[in-house]
C-alpha cells in the first residue's frame, strides 16, 4: 500500500457542517490543500479529543490554505447529534464527512471491515487531488493536530521548493536542506 502521488477517486458523500447537511465531492477538495482525517466512531473516547484538537487549531490550518475533513463511518445525522451533545465536538467548524458505505475508507484502505470502523488515517492532499503525506494509526492511538499542521506546511514547502527538503522537526521559517553530495556524511 503506497498512496504517495495517488490521485483520489471521484466521490460524493454527505457531511455535517454549520448546523446543516451538505454534499462533499472530490471537486470540493481541489484547488486547495486538504486534510482528510479518518477516525473510528462518533460518541467514542479518543475521537472527541482529536476532533477538538483540530478545532482548536482550525484557524492555523485555514491560514495555511487548507481545509480539514473529518471522516467516520457514521451518518451525517449521528455527526449532528454528537456535535450537539459533546462540548469538545461542538467546537468543530470543518466538514464532518459521513462515510457509512465505506467508500472513502475502502479507497484509502483504512476500513477495518470486521469492526465497520476506520483506522485513524490522516491524508494530506494537494490542490490537484494527490496524496502527499499519510499516516495510519491503530484505533487506540490518538494524533496531534500541531504535527499534522507541521507536516502540511512541510509538504507545501517541498511542493513550492522542489530542490529543498525539510529535516526532522522543521518549522516554517527554519533552515531547510538542499540534497547533494556536499551533505553526504556531514549531517
Amino acid at each position: 500500500m503506497n498512496f504517495i502521488g495517488k490521485e483520489i477517486d471521484d466521490f460524493k458523500v454527505n457531511a455535517f457542517q454549520d448546523g446543516d447537511v451538505k454534499q462533499v465531492t472530490k471537486k470540493d477538495l481541489l484547488g486547495h490543500w486538504s486534510i482528510v482525517f479518518f477516525y473510528p466512531a462518533d460518541f467514542s473516547f479518543v475521537c472527541p479529543t482529536e476532533l477538538g484538537d483540530l478545532a482548536d487549531n482550525y484557524e492555523d490550518f485555514k491560514k495555511a490554505g487548507a481545509e480539514i475533513y473529518s471522516v467516520s463511518e457514521d451518518t451525517e445525522f449521528v455527526h449532528q447529534a454528537w456535535h450537539e451533545q459533546s462540548e469538545e465536538v461542538g467546537k468543530v467548524q470543518y466538514p464532518m464527512i459521513a462515510d457509512p458505505a465505506g467508500k472513502l475508507a475502502r479507497f484509502l484502505e483504512v476500513l477495518d471491515e470486521d469492526a465497520g470502523q476506520a483506522y485513524r488515517g490522516v491524508f494530506i492532499i494537494d490542490p490537484e487531488g494527490k496524496v502527499r503525506s499519510y499516516t495510519i494509526n491503530d484505533m487506540g492511538i490518538g494524533r496531534n493536530a500541531k504535527e499534522v499542521l507541521r507536516t502540511l506546511q512541510a509538504a507545501q514547502f517541498v511542493a513550492e521548493h522542489g530542490d529543498r527538503v525539510c529535516p526532522a522537526n522543521w518549522q516554517p521559517g527554519e533552515k531547510t536542506l538542499q540534497p547533494g553530495t556536499k551533505l553526504v556524511g556531514k549531517i
